[in-house]
Parts: C-alpha cells; sequence; structure tokens
C-alpha cells in the first residue's frame, strides 16, 4: 500500500468521525498545544479534559505559568500523576519566557532542547499548532502502526522504536499535516485501541496485516514483565496542638518530586526519633491506621500511616522550609502528592 492512500485513508476517516471538539483544538496555539500534549502523556483525554480546562483558567499563556510558584503548578497537576512533567512544563515556560520572548522555537531541535520535550511532543506541536510537517509517535501511533505492519518486538527496544520512527515518517503527508496527526492520534484513541478493538469500522482495515493474519492483539508486543519488589514505609501523620499536620516537601528528583507529603522512614524508631530532633518536641503514637499499597512504575509501595501528636510544639519548624505545619484548610493550595492527599481526606 502506498503512502499516499494510507494517509488519504486516515483523513478521510478524520472528516467523518474525528475529534475536532476538544478544549485544546479550539486555537491554533503552541502553548495550549503543548500543554494539552504533555498532560496526554500516560494519561487520557477524559482525564485530562477537566485538568486542562482549570490549568487554562489559572495559566492563560505562557507568561503566565512562567511567573507562577511552583508549588501552585504542581497543586493543579495533582491526580494527573508523573510530576516530573509538571516540573518541566514550569522549567519551559521559564526559558520561552526568559529566552525566546515568550514565543516558541519553531524547528524541531530547538523544541526538544527544552525540558519535557522529546521527538515525538516536538513533532506535535509542529504540525497541530504550526502546520509543519512533522511526525510524532506517541502511544496510540505506536499502536496503530504495529498492527498495521506487524512491527516486531517491544517500542522501547531500539531496532523496534527506529522501524515505528521510519513507518511515522513515511506515512506522514505533505498536506493537511495538522488534521493527519490528529487522525492518526484519534483512529489509536478510539478505533485501534489496546483491547477490544473497532477493526470493523476502521479505515486501514484491508490492508492491515495483523487484521488480516488475525493476530490484532498480539500488537503491540508487551514490555518484557518483571516482578516489581515491594518496599515499605511508616508516615507520620503529626498534629501539633493547633491541629496542624507536619509536611515535609520533597526533592526535586526522584518520586513524588517537588511535592509535600509526609514524613517518612522504612524504620519507625529512626522516623520518630529524627522528627522529634528536628521539632525539638515529644511525639507521642496514638494510632495505627490500615496499610495503604501505592504502585509506581518500578515498585510497590506499603505504607504504614502511624497517627502521632506533638506535645509543646515551636510555632516554626527548625529545619527551615523543606518541614512546615499546615491546617488541614490550607491544604487544598500546596503541591500533594495524591495517596498523601487521600489519606489526609479520609482522617
Amino acid at each position: 500500500m502506498k503512502d499516499f492512500n494510507f494517509s488519504a485513508a486516515v483523513l478521510h476517516w478524520f472528516d467523518q468521525h474525528g475529534r475536532k471538539n476538544l478544549p485544546w483544538q479550539q486555537k491554533d496555539d503552541p502553548y495550549r498545544t503543548w500543554v494539552s500534549e504533555i498532560m496526554l502523556q500516560q494519561t487520557q483525554v477524559a482525564t485530562v479534559i477537566p485538568y486542562f480546562e482549570r490549568f487554562m483558567q489559572r495559566f492563560p499563556d505562557v507568561t503566565s505559568l512562567a511567573q507562577a510558584e511552583e508549588d501552585e503548578v504542581l497543586h493543579l497537576w495533582t491526580g494527573l500523576g508523573y510530576y516530573a512533567r509538571a516540573r518541566n512544563l514550569h522549567k519551559t515556560a521559564q526559558l520561552v519566557h526568559q529566552q525566546f520572548n515568550n514565543q516558541f522555537p519553531s524547528t524541531q531541535g530547538a523544541l526538544e532542547q527544552l525540558p519535557g520535550i522529546g521527538r515525538s511532543t516536538a513533532g506535535a506541536i509542529l504540525s497541530l499548532s504550526m502546520q509543519q510537517r512533522a511526525p510524532i509517535l506517541d502511544g496510540n501511533v505506536k499502536r496503530v502502526l504495529s498492527r498495521f505492519k506487524t512491527v516486531e518486538g517491544w517500542s522501547g527496544q531500539s531496532t523496534t522504536l527506529k522501524t515505528l520512527w521510519q513507518l511515522a515518517e513515511d506515512f506522514t503527508p505533505q498536506q493537511r499535516v495538522a488534521d493527519y496527526t490528529q487522525a492518526m492520534m484519534d483512529l489509536g484513541a478510539t478505533l485501534c485501541t489496546r483491547s477490544q478493538p473497532k477493526c470493523s469500522v476502521c479505515p486501514l482495515q484491508q490492508h492491515c496485516q495483523a487484521y488480516q493474519r488475525d493476530c490484532v492483539k498480539s500488537y503491540p508486543q508487551p514490555k518484557p514483565k518483571k516482578q516489581l519488589p515491594t518496599r515499605h514505609a511508616f508516615f507520620l501523620i503529626l498534629r501539633n496542638q493547633q491541629g496542624e499536620v507536619l509536611l515535609e516537601k520533597r526533592p526535586a528528583q526522584g518520586i513524588w518530586g517537588g511535592l509535600w507529603s509526609l514524613p517518612q522512614h522504612e524504620d519507625q524508631h529512626e522516623l520518630i526519633t529524627n522528627s522529634e530532633q528536628q521539632l525539638q518536641g515529644r511525639i507521642e503514637v496514638t494510632d495505627q491506621l490500615s496499610k495503604v499499597r501505592h504502585t509506581f512504575s518500578h515498585y510497590h509501595l506499603t505504607m504504614q500511616p502511624l497517627l502521632a501528636k506533638l506535645d509543646g510544639a515551636p510555632a516554626q519548624v527548625l529545619s527551615g522550609q523543606q518541614r512546615d505545619w499546615y491546617h488541614p484548610k490550607q491544604l487544598s493550595g500546596i503541591g500533594l502528592a495524591t495517596p498523601i492527599k487521600n489519606l489526609l481526606d479520609s482522617l
């Protein structure tokens, strides 16, 4: 099947069935396209829409985002997960504001130099908001191409990824690049889905190798599975005499980077002792709550919450700005790790 026929079939389907009313489609704006693309990484459209709308209401342009505090950005991101995306979003906004006079670069190479923007995201920005011919290869497009050409191997492997990128390049048309890019994402999201694909109404059905071989569900081939380890940690829910909860800000790098969380340690005695030393007060554990299990990409975490109180709390935390007391009413204004937010909300 010739390249032109592939793109023509996709575009013909898009004209009849493609999504054209998503919030970020209403303006040809690189800023809105960029924010939506970052949010859509690892996250479905239905989940992203309300987050995107709240984000745009607070940060309508790159300047307002660049000038915001990181805590507020992370707060509006709470619940979307993969928080490095939000931190990179903030860093990139500052660079675009400071170095590019609030205008996104219009070349692939320059866009890929910005934090959190890879080859596919750069291609989406260029094609969707600047009408430049640039292929993309997000999860939806990988699935369509893997099935269409029965591409062997997991897409995280360099040889497989190279093959998929070459197919994306070959099939991307010279004209209507924005429509084609959106069409490929829509095709993967609505028809060529991970489970229960709707092959009977797919415009590529007659030429799809996986369909012809009756092995659609075998593609794309999954990442080789490995057993995730389980880690255990105690989390201290410490309240002072004013009813405030002690929170600490996590390092920028690593799990829940830059978010506020509860003090934690693998050893209960060490957790209590360290906290008493930093606060110069006596901590009394009053209850041990039910364990909570949370899964990250590399391991499972079993969280053991400890309810405790502090006698004679000082007005300020002595260890600096990485720990502070927060009243429950203040929690809506800071970036909290979702499992921690859910835990505190349940009390």
